[in-house]
């Protein structure tokens, strides 16, 4: 998507909602003045999980190590699991059905709903016109992304775009996985870190106290294709986890400094960081990679793992709940997934109930 006409430019110190509003500096003002832009923002972040656990305990019985092995190399003590008889759609759904409560919006009133997902419940139908359907959004277009962990920011990229040029007015974003449907349970380097769960946003027009979307960058490199991957006979993530380390710190530091340069901050403006919850150890090298404090960045992967496209609603949801979330605060986000697909991106956080 083009680089987003919104840029979060310096506020002033009394940092008043809906004064961050600014245009792309590489366009003329003649384009500027001609081309309407509606500021999107996020008037809602739910989460649902699934209630049963799998700890780090019980996994380490069958792998043949330690707990606390499989702590120290993950951050992991227990991930959520969902039942054999659960379905995915059924949980976005119930996620979107809570973000649509929060915000005040009727499902009807929807025009878009994605869902960002790896393993949607069958090959075909997507899993988003099953959610649409299920919570009445009868005119609403659906589709699924597929973009592996960085899906929910790519499917936020795309919901965004079409607000901001008025082909949209609410949109439903929900990431969703099933991760632990496709692990290998006897692969001790990467059955420790997957897991379940969904998570939604519902947006709509920015500005004022409503927040805005700044910036949103993605990136994409497939000569990594077989360092994380899963194939449609086998059905198993292999992954070359060394690997999959080095890029995930890497392109999520570079992405972030790229996201908050354009929107004309420092990383000393950013208020609260929510990186993908791939690894805790990958979080840690992140955060002494880009020298922030460990108060600003969101670490809840100890008690839900890696949910895959559910983790940056999983991480919003969680700063909300722990108060790190306010009105008119500035919010990174970044993802890093197989692929290999990258994004970061900056959001002035709004008046948004909690859900």
């Amino acid at each position: 998507m083009p680089e987003a006409a919104l840029m979060l430019q310096d506020a002033a110190p009394d940092r008043a909602p809906g004064a961050l509003l600014g245009v792309a500096p590489h366009e003329s003002d003649a384009a500027a003045g001609s081309r309407a832009v509606v500021p999107a923002g996020v008037l809602s972040v739910c989460t649902v999980l699934p209630e049963d656990r799998l700890t780090s305990a019980e996994l380490a019985v069958r792998l043949g190590v330690s707990e606390e092995w499989i702590v120290a190399r993950t951050g992991i003590r227990e991930r959520r699991r969902a039942r054999p008889e659960e379905r995915l759609s059924d949980y976005a759904a119930r996620a979107g059905a809570a973000a649509l409560q929060a915000a005040g919006v009727d499902a009807a009133d929807l025009d878009l709903v994605i869902v960002a997902t790896l393993s949607q419940d069958e090959l075909t139908p997507n899993a988003a016109p099953l959610v649409a359907h299920a919570l009445g959004a009868r005119r609403a277009g659906a589709f699924d992304v597929g973009a592996a962990c960085t899906a929910f920011l790519t499917a936020l990229a795309q919901a965004t775009a079409q607000i901001e040029c008025g082909r949209a007015t609410h949109a439903l974003v929900v990431g969703a996985d099933f991760v632990t449907r496709i692990v290998d349970w006897d692969d001790r380097r990467s059955a420790p870190l997957f897991a379940d769960g969904a998570g939604a946003v519902v947006l709509g027009a920015g500005g004022g106290t409503r927040g805005r979307i700044g910036p949103i960058v993605l990136g994409a490199d497939g000569s990594h294709a077989r360092t994380l991957f899963a194939t449609l006979g086998e059905r198993k993530i292999r992954m070359d986890g060394p690997e999959v380390f080095r890029h995930a710190v890497a392109r999520m530091g570079d992405v972030t400094l790229e996201a908050v340069a354009r929107a004309g901050l420092s990383l000393q403006q950013i208020d609260l960081f929510v990186f993908h919850q791939a690894n805790a150890r990958i979080t840690r090298a992140l955060r002494e990679r880009l020298g922030i404090e460990p108060e600003r960045v969101v670490d809840c992967i100890e008690m839900f793992g890696n949910a895959s496209a559910a983790t940056l609603p999983v991480g919003l949801a969680a700063a909300q709940a722990d108060g790190r979330l306010f009105t008119g605060a500035r919010v990174a986000l970044a993802a890093f997934g197989a692929g290999f697909t990258w994004g970061g991106a900056v959001v002035e956080w709004g008046d948004v109930p909690r859900g």
